[in-house]
């Protein structure tokens, strides 16, 4: 790390007069101390500063992901028109975890850094949620979804509603619901045996963000019950991780349903052969009068 020290160390003249917005913005992230340590005096040794800055990066980096995550899965529902493979109960449970996560990061005024995918998967599930509904024959049941979580919203982020002692509570739900969200769609692969119109760049991009805010959260928030909230996160998402890898190639129920059914239409009639020859109608030849000579 010297050896990267020294070599950094013309550039100086440049991160000394960068622009104001990004000065500012780089002061906001990292705090004045880091900032001076890491980006004027380039100084990479610093093991504290530059896990934070290492932290802030996943932050980001997790935020931008997550803008995109779940695009995939939602197109897939609105190409394929079924929701098959898909746990309504799971995405209730996550939406609801989530909801409240976002309320309590907000609430005790946590950096943005470390919840703000948060709220971008919230918004995408809500439309995953209304799609899967729409998509099963239930679209009066999104209508009353879409309106439960805007009375739910407004009770938590009232103050003069929900204190925060009761908000924690509901937090340290917020997390077992979190992990019971992916015990729904885990058992319907397993059942189904197929992994039916799930996303795999969204099961595994949610494996290496929950990995990553593990990392954060121990850098950046001292609150055991979001780290331990992400800890069994990063667990069933990589059971559903193995899940997708062993049933890449698995066939949908539907198609397997084809599949045994193709052979039945195509297979000869069975019965005894007989020697006779047929006519086309499926009769059998009646032998014609022979013209040998008797006697």
């Amino acid at each position: 790390m010297e050896a990267l020290r020294i070599a950094l160390q013309p550039l100086r003249p440049i991160t000394a007069n960068l622009p104001g917005p990004i000065h500012d913005l780089g002061v906001s992230l990292l705090g004045d101390v880091c900032y001076k340590t890491l980006i004027l005096q380039l100084d990479p040794t610093d093991s504290v500063c530059l896990k934070l800055a290492i932290s802030k990066g996943l932050g980001i980096g997790i935020i931008g992901a997550s803008s995109i995550v779940k695009v995939p899965q939602i197109l897939k529902l609105v190409n394929s028109k079924s929701s098959a493979g898909i746990s309504f109960l799971a995405y209730v449970l996550e939406t609801s975890s989530y909801l409240i996560s976002l309320a309590y990061n907000v609430r005790n005024s946590f950096p943005f850094s470390t919840f703000g995918e948060t709220a971008l998967i919230l918004c995408q599930n809500v439309v995953i949620t209304v799609l899967v509904l729409n998509y099963s024959g239930r679209a009066s049941v999104a209508a009353l979804f879409v309106a439960a979580l805007a009375v739910s919203a407004a009770t938590l982020f009232s103050s003069s509603i929900l204190d925060m002692k009761t908000l924690g509570y509901l937090q340290a739900g917020a997390g077992v619901l979190g992990v019971a969200s992916k015990i729904p769609q885990i058992a319907a692969i397993a059942q189904e045996g197929s992994t039916g119109q799930l996303s795999a760049f969204t099961v595994f991009n949610y494996l290496a963000g929950s990995l990553s805010r593990i990392f954060t959260t121990l850098q950046e928030v001292d609150d055991k019950l979001i780290l331990y909230g992400f800890v069994a996160g990063f667990a069933l998402n990589l059971v559903l991780a193995v899940q997708m890898v062993y049933y890449w190639n698995a066939p949908s129920p539907k198609a397997r349903g084809k599949m045994r059914e193709a052979p039945m239409a195509g297979s000869p009639s069975s019965g005894v052969s007989t020697g006779l020859s047929t006519s086309p109608s499926g009769t059998p030849k009646s032998k014609g009068p022979t013209t040998r000579r008797r006697g």
